[in-house]
């Protein structure tokens, strides 16, 4: 693949879809940023709001490069794999539709990028850094250290800490870990372009707190397992990846669980589904407690 130039330090991005209402707080945010080098690349999923007039108007009176790009809607991954090969900055940075950061946040992650050094950068992805309420209260446990090198999943193993987190990424390196795109789904968990990263590079985390977080009720968050269900083979696919990592047998043994019970979601049979894994003496074992989840998300999703 071609490199494309790195034009600016930053591009920060944000993959939108029907979010006009919410994404008057991002521009703002940006406004008052006071690191200037970085421009707003807008991946539109196919909203049929006002998001397109919005953005125009923004375009005009900004004092930074802001550029959209719209797209059928296909889901969040496709709009990001868009937004990283469109990336004309050294890093890139994600801030979703209903979110803002503070002013100082692109200062600090440049700081904290800077601060590592030169000789060691090729072993990092990322720096990231805590999220926070609408109050400013932290969503989520500290890092045992202000500064913290270490793998993400060795993070989660030895800390147990798996508070809200944004951070910024090599752009280049995420251009070699996009998001599988399944024809059918829109979903598929973030964690699986962030586990494949963390097998090959280490994360800078850092107890600053610099995005306010929403939940809102049409956010993806807010309907999770009725989201996997309806794209239940990246579902899948994230289970059995997290299932060959070298995580704790408990959660390993539940990936397993999962990714049964996402198998019966793609309509996978209980012995297709033993056949298609490589643990098929595991999975037979856990078949039916994988059989009940899924028959508990059939209850809830349908009300009955």
């Amino acid at each position: 693949m071609r490199e494309i130039e790195s034009l600016y330090t930053f591009t920060v991005f944000t993959p939108t879809f029907n979010r006009g209402y919410t994404l008057p707080s991002v521009y703002r945010s940006l406004q008052a940023q006071t690191f200037s080098d970085f421009e707003w690349l807008i991946v539109d999923d196919g909203s049929t709001d006002n998001t397109s007039d919005l953005v125009s108007a923004w375009q005009v009176e900004a004092g930074f490069p802001i550029r959209y790009i719209y797209q059928a809607n296909r889901g969040k991954h496709v709009a990001y794999n868009r937004g990283v090969r469109e990336a004309r900055g050294k890093l890139f940075f994600i801030i979703d539709s209903d979110d803002s950061c503070v002013p100082e946040t692109l200062e600090r992650f440049k700081y904290h990028w800077d601060s590592i050094p030169e000789e060691q950068k090729h072993g990092f992805s990322t720096v990231t850094a805590l999220c926070m309420n609408e109050n400013g209260s932290v969503l989520g446990k500290h890092s045992p250290a202000e500064v913290l090198d270490i793998e993400r999943l060795d993070l989660q193993i030895k800390y147990r800490t798996l508070a809200e987190r944004c951070g910024i990424n090599q752009t280049a390196l995420l251009r070699q870990y996009p998001f599988p795109e399944i024809e059918g789904e829109r979903f598929i968990s973030e964690g699986v372009v962030w586990n494949r990263l963390s097998q090959r590079y280490k994360t800078r985390y850092v107890n600053e707190a610099f995005v306010r977080k929403q939940w809102l009720t049409d956010g993806l968050s807010a309907s999770s397992v009725a989201m996997r269900a309806k794209n239940p083979i990246g579902a899948c696919l994230y289970y059995a990846e997290y299932a060959a990592l070298p995580v704790p047998t408990a959660w390993k043994i539940k990936a397993l669980i999962n990714y049964i019970r996402f198998s019966f979601h793609a309509g996978l049979g209980g012995r297709a589904v033993a056949d298609g894994a490589s643990r098929t003496s595991l999975i037979l074992m856990l078949l039916p407690l994988g059989y009940l989840a899924y028959l508990l998300d059939q209850r809830r999703i349908t009300g009955e």
